[in-house]
């Protein structure tokens, strides 16, 4: 059986300790459990061989031990020395020792870390070298490390950091520190640490045993608002040789409010425009409290304003106090303000509350600055009434503005919003138009107002114009009547019931009065009834009508109106007989007119759309006989004309003057154009005036050019398809005859013949004696 011999150096205070070896070698001590102490019996696997017993055992090496350190020896019983045995180890922890195979010596081949691994189980195997085979089977052993203390404690959950409200009272808990020591806990004071305070005295204290930082004195966060602490933590309770570690906390102060807010100024002086608007900023004042965040959140307030002129409002993002202007000021009013501004925190708790006591405050002067304003009128508005009708000039009346400053300017007036109306210089509003109030009952005006030294002063004030009512206007039907009467009718039928309106506006009710034209009453077959309530009723004043002998009825109706005066007004109301039949009632007489008035207009549609087609066909007829004609007696154009302008400075002796000048000079040889050799001049000449195209001067010269024109329009496939103005200008080659006055006027050509002249009419009488005289001579 295998012997175990321990380290000579083993302490005997860790075999009380034989309860920590892991759960596998608990089988073993079972089956050792009825054998004495230590001793544990097997059956051998080995036949013919009796039965053995092996010591089981563990070895204790201490940690940090040198490499080749001697553990323990393994000996077999059966070993006599002879050196005939081979020791042999197994098993994972293996590689950490060695053994010597000759002696069964065991040695650690490098460092053991007990917080690496604590404990390592091997299996021991001896066999005969002889033979090669295993004198015992496998035996399991145990090799414990033993617990240095080689570890210093560190603290857990770096970095500390740790808040608490400054002017906490002593005692009040700040944060706890843990530090961990990687040795055995059951080995000594390895593991056992005890707190100690390096740095924060006097302000905080640190349990020893648990780590927990406590606060010792009261601080204030106006004063310092961070701490860093330094706690140590030692092992083995402090004593020599215990290893320690440290670790910083940092304690931050949270702030209360127990600061009230002061100003630094006593005194604010700012200046405002008084045309400043509403809500304009002054000036900015600012309290200072030490301290910070919400606690530091501020409300200013102002006192001993009793014109409440001014408003103050806090700027969030810089608690600072905006001076603001609640109304218009006025330097001819006052110059100067004075009052007072206090300040406290939006934030305090009730317990801090008498911190807070006699809030702070400054005094604050404003002062107004002149500036040039516009015009003010005396009211904001003005409503004037005249009666309609009135004459032009008349007065409406009267705005008025003044100017506010110390210079006094004067003012000037202009009116816009209609030109029914003028403004004088004094501000009098007057009429430049008849009025009437059925057209436009109100006028909207508005009236501008200018200061004479400076024009950019300006304001304005709305005018409203009232026209009143007079009863210039006559009461009338309210729509047109159209009224029947059968001819069947009894005696005493209602046909009709008539109502009227009146265009004035009248204070009271609209009343009318129907009345019966007296001239009519007489012989009439109708009569009239007043309801009283603005209408009236027509009755048939006989029995039986004929729509033969008599068709139609006119009713001469007074109606009257209530205003002062009163007008009336005369109106017809015509009544048409109708052939009611059995039914007596004019409906079929209203559905009747309607169906002959649809078939009359029908009828007068289609008669229009015939009368227009016939005067289309019309006109296409006579332009396509007009071209035709003017194919037949306009040439074609042979040659070019040019224009002739004469110029002469000849007074002739009026109308019974036919020998003052003689126009032939006028015809010069140099323009002169080829006969037409089909027809002669005079036939031509004669037939286009037939024709009225009598255009210019008397000569054919002109007239041929204007032929030609107006060949050339109507040939023209591009020219629009309605009349047009053409518009030429002709000028010739010049004239050799100079003057055109009687004095030295030439012969002219004697083949040119004016007797046609004769033939056109009275118009021409004058024109051909002049030319007749003149020729007369040559012949």
């Amino acid at each position: 059986m295998l012997r175990i011999q321990t380290h000579t150096t083993m302490n005997c205070c860790f075999l009380k300790h034989w309860m920590l070896v892991i759960p596998l070698l608990w089988y073993y001590l079972k089956v050792a459990e009825n054998l004495p102490a230590g001793r544990a019996q097997k059956e051998t696997p080995f036949p013919g061989r009796a039965k053995r017993g092996w010591v089981w055992n563990q070895f204790v090496v201490p940690e940090e031990m040198d490499t080749r350190q001697h553990v323990g020896r393994l000996r077999s019983e059966l070993d006599n020395g002879n050196n005939s045995f081979q020791y042999n180890l197994l098993g994972t922890g293996a590689g950490s020792f060695s053994i010597d195979e000759r002696t069964g010596d065991i040695f650690a081949i490098r460092k053991l870390d007990r917080e690496e691994q604590s404990l390592y189980i091997l299996r021991a195997q001896v066999t005969d070298t002889i033979t090669g085979k295993a004198v015992e089977p496998e035996s399991e052993f145990v090799i414990r490390v033993l617990d240095i203390n080689d570890n210093e404690p560190k603290f857990l959950y770096e970095p500390y950091e740790a808040t608490v409200p400054e002017m906490s009272p002593e005692g009040t808990f700040v944060i706890k520190v843990t530090a961990n020591d990687a040795d055995d806990p059951a080995t000594g004071y390895h593991a056992r640490i005890l707190y100690n305070l390096e740095q924060g005295q006097p302000y905080f204290s640190v349990e020893p045993t648990t780590g927990v930082i406590r606060i010792s004195s009261k601080m204030d966060r106006e004063l310092q608002d961070t701490y860093c602490v330094i706690i140590k933590a030692r092992d083995m309770l402090g004593q020599p040789g215990a290893l320690s570690g440290t670790t910083t906390v940092s304690i931050r102060l949270s702030d209360i409010n127990d600061n009230k807010p002061i100003f630094k100024e006593s005194f604010y002086r700012f200046t405002v425009s008084e045309s400043a608007p509403s809500g304009t900023s002054i000036g900015k004042i600012m309290a200072y409290d030490d301290d910070i965040g919400e606690n530091a959140e501020m409300d200013y307030s102002i006192e001993e304003d009793d014109s409440q002129t001014f408003g103050i409002i806090t700027d969030n993002e810089t608690q600072e106090g905006i001076i603001i202007l609640r109304k218009k000021i006025d330097f001819e009013n006052q110059s100067h303000y004075g009052f007072r501004a206090k300040v406290k925190n939006r934030h305090v708790d009730e317990e801090l509350a008498s911190a807070h006591e006699n809030a702070s405050s400054t005094y604050i002067k404003v002062q107004v600055e002149d500036e040039d304003e516009p015009p003010v009128f005396l009211l904001p508005y003005y409503i004037f009434g005249i009666p309609e009708e009135m004459p032009y000039g008349s007065m409406v009346g009267r705005v008025s503005a003044i100017d506010t400053d110390r210079r006094q300017s004067p003012i000037r007036y202009s009116l816009t919003g209609s030109k029914m109306f003028h403004i004088n210089d004094n501000g009098t509003i007057i009429t430049t138009n008849l009025l009437d109030r059925e057209v436009s009952a109100w006028y909207n005006l508005s009236v501008t107002a200018t200061e004479a030294y400076n024009v950019q002063q300006i304001s304005s004030a709305p005018v409203y114009v009232q026209v009143f009512n007079i009863n210039d206007h006559a009461p009338e039907f309210s729509q047109y009547y159209e009224t029947y009467v059968c001819e069947n009718a009894e005696f005493g039928e209602v046909i009709q019931i008539i109502s009227a309106i009146d265009r004035d506006e009248s204070i009271e009710d609209h009343h009318f009065y129907f009345n019966h034209s007296v001239e009519d009453t007489n012989n009439s077959s109708f009569i009239l009834t007043d309801n009283q309530d603005n209408t009236a009723a027509i009755l048939t004043n006989r029995t039986g009508f004929s729509l033969k002998e008599e068709p139609v009825f006119s009713m001469i109706i007074l109606i009257a109106d209530n205003g002062i005066p009163s007008l009336t007004s005369t109106n017809t109301l015509t009544i048409q007989v109708c052939d009611c039949g059995e039914s007596r009632s004019t409906e079929m007489c209203t559905n009747k007119g309607l169906l002959f008035l649809m078939g009359f207009k029908k009828e007068v549609i289609i008669a229009i759309l015939v009368f227009i087609m016939a005067i289309f066909g019309f006109i296409i007829l006579m332009l396509a006989m007009k071209q035709r004609r003017k194919q037949m007696l306009i040439p074609e154009k042979s040659e070019e004309f040019g224009e002739n302008i004469f110029c002469f400075d000849d007074e002739g002796g009026g109308e019974e003057d036919s020998d003052a000048f003689d126009v032939v000079e006028m015809r010069s040889n140099m323009v002169m154009r080829e006969r037409n050799p089909r027809k002669s001049k005079s036939m031509e000449i004669r037939s286009l005036y037939r024709q009225s195209l009598q255009v210019g001067p008397d000569s054919a010269i002109f007239r041929q050019f204007i032929l030609e024109k107006l060949e050339e329009a109507n040939t023209d496939s591009c020219a629009p398809p309605f009349d047009s103005l053409q518009t030429f200008a002709f000028e010739g080659t010049g004239s050799s005859s100079g003057s055109l006055s009687s004095i030295g006027s030439r012969s002219t050509d004697q083949e040119d013949n004016f007797d046609y002249l004769n033939d056109l009419g009275p118009r021409f009488k004058r024109l051909a004696c002049m030319f007749g005289s003149a020729m007369q001579p040559n012949n």
